[in-house]
C-alpha cells in the first residue's frame, strides 16, 4: 500500500470551494486532469474546473476505499463520490463509484478519473434521465 496514495486521498478529500489553493500541494503546475466530461491541462485550469464544480453543488464528499500502487509513481484510488445539486434528483444525495489513475513524482502530474457519467449527471436530468432509465431496462 502506498503512503503517497493515502496522503493524496486524505488531502484531496479535504478540498472544498474555500481552499482550492491547496491544489498546488497535490499537483504539478503542468498537471493533466481527465475525466469523462473534461480534459484540462495546467494547475490554473484545474483550479478553475474544480471551482466551477464546487460552486454548483451544495455538498460534495469523497470516500476513498482502495489504494493500489502498481509501479513506482503510478497507482489507483477507488472512491465513492457523494454530492447534492439543487437541480438534480430533486436535491437528493447522489452517489457515484469511481476510480482515479494517478502518475506522480513528488506531486501528481497525470490524473485520470473513471466513472459512469450517466450515474453522475445524465440519469438525474428530468427528460434525459427517463430516457436513460428506459434504455437501461430495454438492454437489461
Amino acid at each position: 500500500m502506498s503512503d503517497f496514495l493515502r496522503r493524496f486521498a486524505h488531502q484531496f478529500a479535504g478540498l472544498d470551494k474555500d481552499n482550492l489553493q491547496r491544489l498546488d500541494e497535490l499537483y504539478t503546475t503542468d498537471v493533466r486532469f481527465t475525466d469523462p466530461l473534461h480534459d484540462v491541462q495546467g494547475i490554473e485550469h484545474l483550479r478553475s474546473y474544480f471551482g466551477e464544480l464546487y460552486a454548483n453543488v451544495s455538498e460534495l464528499h469523497f470516500a476513498f476505499h482502495g489504494y493500489d500502487q502498481v509501479a513506482e509513481g503510478e497507482g489507483y484510488l477507488r472512491w465513492v463520490m457523494s454530492y447534492r445539486h439543487p437541480r438534480l434528483a430533486g436535491g437528493r444525495l447522489i452517489r457515484v463509484d469511481g476510480c482515479s489513475h494517478l502518475h506522480w513524482r513528488n506531486k501528481v502530474y497525470r490524473h485520470r478519473d473513471y466513472f459512469d457519467a450517466g450515474a453522475l449527471l445524465y440519469e438525474h436530468l428530468p427528460v434525459l434521465g427517463r430516457a436513460i432509465a428506459w434504455l437501461k431496462r430495454r438492454m437489461g
